[in-house]
């Protein structure tokens, strides 16, 4: 399902090099430090967590389309790529109802965990991809990081079946995630990113809404301050720089950036709902970073940046 594109010189081990070199990868760390803000401002909420998620899409959709108009000088995007960032759309739209709804009941840092294991689905895909085992950097990139993830997992879940239900809520968002982002992967082969975000965004939309209505939720919030930052942070910036990133990188990069997420929520909890940070959350971050630092060499050397 990966765009199709000119050839560009892959990295070894079939992980292919920027095209936007540090500012590409600036906005792929960008963008998923920006979504990690996203289940604390889900909990911070005043409306249900489905409504949340409808007035993420809601409030942002205006300024997609705009910038989208901006970008394409409003000429229609052909009926293929459309039908790919729509399918895009719903599986979002089903990723979001169930990260919202196992937000509430897991913890901020379990909620982002689970909910990024695209990162590992991607990491797979991109090893299937390139038909090839990671060597060398790649290799040690990749154990790093699922070793660090596994430390936060370890040490958020303390193995209570209170957060169950949240944590595989949050689980099957992330295998729906990972189907979202092959398929608008493929669509920005193509598409403009705005184009393409605003399509799939447009699409959630009325799901969201008619799920919020029709588990009874409240709809309306009182404060607007918390959708309105989680519109801004999650679907503009966020989704706007990791659409905006995709096809310049591997799924074996994006999915190691992924795991920024975790990382960040994790400090997010400890900051804003005393959910502390131990000597192995902290070591398990420095090991994410490690991954990131090292998953770049081997683009270093092949390709300028």
């Amino acid at each position: 399902m990966a765009a199709k594109q000119a050839p560009v010189p892959k990295a070894e081990n079939g992980a292919a090099p920027p095209k936007g070199g540090r500012l590409a990868f600036a906005a792929l760390l960008g963008g998923n430090i920006a979504l990690s803000l996203g289940a604390m401002l889900v909990r911070l909420a005043d409306t249900g967590p489905v409504a949340t998620a409808f007035w993420r899409m809601l409030l942002a959709l205006p300024f997609l389309a705009f910038f989208a108009w901006r970008a394409t000088g409003g000429r229609m995007p052909s009926r293929g790529m459309t039908a790919i960032a729509s399918f895009a759309g719903v599986f979002f739209a089903i990723d979001l109802i169930a990260w919202h709804i196992g937000i509430l009941q897991t913890k901020v840092a379990n909620a982002t965990l689970f909910g990024n294991c695209a990162s590992l689905l991607l990491v797979i895909w991109g090893i299937m991809a390139a038909r090839t085992l990671p060597r060398g950097w790649p290799a040690v990139a990749i154990l790093l990081a699922f070793a660090g993830s596994a430390l936060l997992m370890g040490q958020s879940y303390e193995l209570s079946p209170a957060y169950l239900v949240g944590d595989l809520l949050s689980l099957l968002a992330g295998v729906l995630y990972t189907g979202y982002v092959l398929l608008m992967q493929r669509a920005r082969g193509e598409l403009d990113p705005w184009a393409a975000l605003t399509i799939s965004t447009a699409i959630c939309v009325p799901m969201l809404l008619g799920t919020s209505l029709a588990m009874g939720e409240v709809v309306m919030p009182r404060d607007w301050s918390t959708v309105l930052l989680l519109a801004l942070t999650s679907q503009i910036i966020g989704q706007g720089l990791l659409i905006w990133s995709l096809p310049r990188f591997s799924p074996l990069v994006v999915g190691l950036t992924l795991l920024v997420q975790p990382a960040v929520a994790a400090l997010a909890g400890w900051l804003a709902f005393d959910e502390r940070l131990g000597a192995i959350d902290i070591v398990g971050g420095v090991m994410v970073g490690a991954a990131l630092v090292l998953i770049r060499l081997p683009s270093r050397r092949a390709a300028p940046i």
